[in-house]
Protein backbone atom coordinates (compact mmCIF):
# COMPACT_ATOMS: atom_id res chain seq x y z
CA UNK A 1 0.00 0.00 0.00
CA UNK A 2 1.81 3.23 -1.37
CA UNK A 3 0.99 6.55 1.13
CA UNK A 4 0.71 9.75 -0.84
CA UNK A 5 3.02 12.64 0.32
CA UNK A 6 1.71 15.65 1.73
CA UNK A 7 3.06 18.63 0.19
CA UNK A 8 3.53 21.14 3.20
CA UNK A 9 3.74 25.22 2.80
CA UNK A 10 6.35 26.76 4.35
CA UNK A 11 7.79 29.77 4.64
CA UNK A 12 11.43 30.53 3.46
CA UNK A 13 12.19 31.72 7.51
CA UNK A 14 10.83 28.70 8.77
CA UNK A 15 12.59 26.29 5.77
CA UNK A 16 15.66 27.54 6.55
CA UNK A 17 15.07 27.34 10.02
CA UNK A 18 14.12 23.76 9.70
CA UNK A 19 17.17 23.10 7.64
CA UNK A 20 19.95 24.36 9.90
CA UNK A 21 18.18 22.19 12.72
CA UNK A 22 18.37 19.14 10.77
CA UNK A 23 22.10 20.16 9.94
CA UNK A 24 22.47 20.88 13.49
CA UNK A 25 21.32 17.24 14.53
CA UNK A 26 22.38 15.14 11.67
CA UNK A 27 26.46 16.17 12.01
CA UNK A 28 26.79 17.74 16.05
CA UNK A 29 23.96 16.07 17.69
CA UNK A 30 24.87 12.49 16.22
CA UNK A 31 28.60 13.27 17.51
CA UNK A 32 27.35 14.16 21.01
CA UNK A 33 25.02 11.71 21.57
CA UNK A 34 27.41 8.83 19.86
CA UNK A 35 30.23 10.12 22.62
CA UNK A 36 28.17 10.38 25.45
CA UNK A 37 26.78 6.44 24.40
CA UNK A 38 30.31 5.20 24.45
CA UNK A 39 31.49 7.46 27.61
CA UNK A 40 28.69 5.92 29.60
CA UNK A 41 28.76 2.25 27.77
CA UNK A 42 32.40 2.24 29.20
CA UNK A 43 30.97 2.55 33.31
CA UNK A 44 30.40 -1.26 32.66
CA UNK A 45 27.44 -2.92 33.18
CA UNK A 46 24.73 -1.86 30.65
CA UNK A 47 21.50 -3.40 32.22
CA UNK A 48 21.85 -1.29 34.82
CA UNK A 49 23.42 1.75 33.62
CA UNK A 50 21.12 4.40 33.66
CA UNK A 51 23.51 6.93 31.34
CA UNK A 52 23.54 4.33 28.99
CA UNK A 53 19.95 4.41 28.96
CA UNK A 54 19.46 7.38 28.93
CA UNK A 55 21.47 8.48 26.27
CA UNK A 56 20.36 5.31 24.05
CA UNK A 57 16.55 7.46 24.79
CA UNK A 58 17.87 11.19 23.46
CA UNK A 59 19.67 9.17 20.43
CA UNK A 60 16.37 7.94 19.10
CA UNK A 61 14.79 10.82 19.85
CA UNK A 62 17.25 12.62 17.80
CA UNK A 63 17.09 9.74 15.16
CA UNK A 64 13.29 10.38 14.96
CA UNK A 65 13.57 14.20 14.44
CA UNK A 66 15.90 13.64 11.47
CA UNK A 67 13.63 11.77 10.01
CA UNK A 68 10.91 14.24 10.39
CA UNK A 69 12.53 16.94 9.58
CA UNK A 70 14.42 15.41 6.04
CA UNK A 71 10.79 14.01 5.10
CA UNK A 72 9.16 17.92 5.96
CA UNK A 73 11.80 19.37 3.97
CA UNK A 74 11.42 17.01 1.06
CA UNK A 75 7.83 17.30 0.86
CA UNK A 76 8.07 21.27 1.67
CA UNK A 77 6.58 23.99 -0.83
CA UNK A 78 8.38 26.99 -0.04
CA UNK A 79 7.46 30.43 -0.38
CA UNK A 80 6.25 33.82 1.23
CA UNK A 81 3.18 33.55 2.94
CA UNK A 82 0.12 34.01 0.70
CA UNK A 83 -1.21 37.17 0.92
CA UNK A 84 -4.65 37.35 2.02
CA UNK A 85 -7.39 37.75 0.15
CA UNK A 86 -10.08 37.07 2.56
CA UNK A 87 -10.17 33.07 1.61
CA UNK A 88 -8.70 30.61 3.99
CA UNK A 89 -5.96 28.86 2.83
CA UNK A 90 -2.89 27.17 4.43
CA UNK A 91 -0.48 30.23 5.69
CA UNK A 92 -2.87 32.39 6.53
CA UNK A 93 -4.05 33.37 10.26
CA UNK A 94 -7.66 33.08 10.99
CA UNK A 95 -9.53 34.70 13.51
CA UNK A 96 -12.86 32.93 13.51
CA UNK A 97 -15.92 32.07 16.08
CA UNK A 98 -15.72 28.13 17.23
CA UNK A 99 -18.55 27.09 19.70
CA UNK A 100 -19.15 30.89 20.68
CA UNK A 101 -15.74 31.69 21.22
CA UNK A 102 -13.12 34.10 19.42
CA UNK A 103 -9.88 32.60 18.10
CA UNK A 104 -7.00 33.18 16.37
CA UNK A 105 -4.67 30.65 15.09
CA UNK A 106 -2.62 29.56 11.92
CA UNK A 107 -3.47 27.02 9.38
CA UNK A 108 -0.58 25.27 7.92
CA UNK A 109 2.41 22.92 9.85
CA UNK A 110 2.96 24.33 13.19
CA UNK A 111 6.82 24.31 12.09
CA UNK A 112 5.92 27.54 10.39
CA UNK A 113 5.21 29.50 13.53
CA UNK A 114 8.22 28.41 15.04
CA UNK A 115 8.21 30.07 18.57
CA UNK A 116 5.53 32.09 18.37
CA UNK A 117 2.68 31.50 20.83
CA UNK A 118 -0.17 31.00 17.91
CA UNK A 119 -2.08 28.07 17.41
CA UNK A 120 -1.89 26.08 14.55
CA UNK A 121 -3.91 23.70 12.85
CA UNK A 122 -3.32 21.74 9.96
CA UNK A 123 -4.91 21.33 6.42
CA UNK A 124 -6.07 17.88 7.88
CA UNK A 125 -7.46 18.50 10.90
CA UNK A 126 -11.05 18.74 11.56
CA UNK A 127 -11.21 22.41 12.03
CA UNK A 128 -8.39 22.96 9.01
CA UNK A 129 -10.29 20.61 6.35
CA UNK A 130 -14.13 22.58 7.34
CA UNK A 131 -13.10 25.79 7.04
CA UNK A 132 -10.41 25.92 4.15
CA UNK A 133 -11.95 27.67 1.26
CA UNK A 134 -14.42 29.85 3.10
CA UNK A 135 -14.22 33.77 3.15
CA UNK A 136 -14.97 36.07 5.55
CA UNK A 137 -18.52 35.92 6.94
CA UNK A 138 -19.06 32.33 6.05
CA UNK A 139 -20.38 29.67 8.47
CA UNK A 140 -19.84 25.87 8.58
CA UNK A 141 -19.51 22.86 11.19
CA UNK A 142 -16.76 20.21 11.62
CA UNK A 143 -17.42 17.14 13.85
CA UNK A 144 -14.38 16.22 16.37
CA UNK A 145 -12.64 13.04 16.53
CA UNK A 146 -14.88 12.31 19.81
CA UNK A 147 -18.52 12.79 17.68
CA UNK A 148 -19.36 16.50 18.77
CA UNK A 149 -20.67 19.02 16.06
CA UNK A 150 -18.88 22.56 16.05
CA UNK A 151 -20.42 25.21 14.23
CA UNK A 152 -17.70 27.89 13.11
CA UNK A 153 -17.41 31.12 11.77
CA UNK A 154 -14.76 33.10 9.91
CA UNK A 155 -14.40 36.31 11.02
CA UNK A 156 -11.34 37.85 9.87
CA UNK A 157 -8.36 35.95 7.33
CA UNK A 158 -4.93 37.50 7.26
CA UNK A 159 -1.21 37.25 5.45
CA UNK A 160 0.95 35.79 8.06
CA UNK A 161 3.78 37.85 8.65
CA UNK A 162 5.83 35.44 10.83
CA UNK A 163 7.03 35.82 14.35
Amino acid sequence: MSQETQVTFLTQDAHDRLAAELNELSTVGRTEIAKRIEAAREEGDLKENGGYHAAKDEQGKIEARIVQLTHLLRSASVGAAPESHGVVEPGTVITATIAGDESTFLIGNREIAGNSDLSVYSEQSPLGSAILGLKVGESTSYTTPNGKEIAVTVTKVETYLGQ
